[in-house]
């Protein structure tokens, strides 16, 4: 059964969709930019972006009862590709062990002029 997950410390959704879905043991965690839902703010470096983003999918994972291990699946957004190297140095401070399947890819545009929005599926 469809279950929609919500948590108070990541950004609400900016559109008709929500943070996050959880169906049969899967959550699929939609794009998260690098706001905070505190504070309302996006950093500005790429590295302090991605922190952002995937912290905010941390909050949304916790909220649903999973974690970064139960990743796996991540698709990466950039605005410009030459910031991989400095996204792929935070990434990996949040998959250690058991890295979950990923793909990059460099856009044209992200939403409110983001360097980087995060997506991910995690399962139990």
């Amino acid at each position: 059964m469809k279950k929609i997950i919500a948590s108070p410390l990541a950004p609400k959704a900016v559109g008709p969709y929500s943070q996050a879905v959880e169906n049969n043991g899967t959550l699929y965690i939609s794009g998260q930019l690098p706001i905070d839902a505190a504070t309302g703010t996006m950093p500005e470096s790429i590295e302090e972006q991605t922190r952002q983003s995937l912290t905010n999918i941390g909050h949304i994972l916790k909220e649903a009862g999973y974690d970064y291990s139960d990743v796996a699946k991540v698709s990466v957004l950039l605005d410009d590709i030459a910031d991989f190297a400095a996204m792929n140095g935070v990434y990996a401070t949040f998959f250690t062990e058991q890295m979950p399947a990923r793909v990059c890819y460099e856009v044209a545009k992200l939403p409110m002029g983001a360097k980087v929005e995060i997506d991910a599926i995690a399962v139990k």
